[in-house]
């Protein structure tokens, strides 16, 4: 598959957020063991979701994007910070840009509601592919599922 056969999109109507559930559901749930009561949550409603599908209409990877109140307790309280998570790529999509491609996206969403950083919360396996785009570890590493994590943010 080349980066050229998949295409991002914001997911607006029900079946792109389906796609971005089941895929979240694959990567998290399926492969990470995170127990699926805690991978969906109150922020899904309000947030921006990002879709990466190939042309044929198989689900990628997706991401999304918290703003404004919905994203103050993951950033400080600052309204004018992004937050980045969820971010998960299947496991045929992965190394073909996919997740920096949805990072991308995510940024350009946030940029267009005139955010001026993105934090997230970065497994620490995960800390390299986001400091290769830009983002600056903070703070103590910290468990989440079970999982460790990191503070990221980009300035943007």
């Amino acid at each position: 598959m080349s980066p050229a056969s998949y295409v991002l999109r914001v997911a607006e109507d029900p079946a792109d957020r389906e796609a971005c559930f089941a895929v979240r559901t694959e990567v998290f749930v399926g492969e990470q063991g995170v127990p699926e009561d805690i991978e969906y949550d109150a922020y899904d409603a309000g947030a921006v979701h990002v879709l990466a599908v190939r042309e044929d209409g198989l689900p990628l990877g997706t991401g999304r994007l918290l703003h404004g109140e919905a994203a103050a307790s993951k950033t400080g309280g600052d309204l004018s910070v992004g937050s980045l998570g969820r971010l998960a790529v299947t496991r045929a999509a992965r190394g073909l840009g996919v997740g920096a491609a949805l990072v991308g996206a995510i940024e350009d969403a946030a940029r267009a509601r005139g955010l001026t950083a993105v934090d997230l919360h970065a497994q620490t396996q995960a800390l390299g592919f986001y400091e290769r785009l830009g983002y600056v570890a903070y703070g103590p590493e910290f468990p989440d599922a079970g999982i460790p994590h990191q503070a990221m943010r980009r300035v943007l």
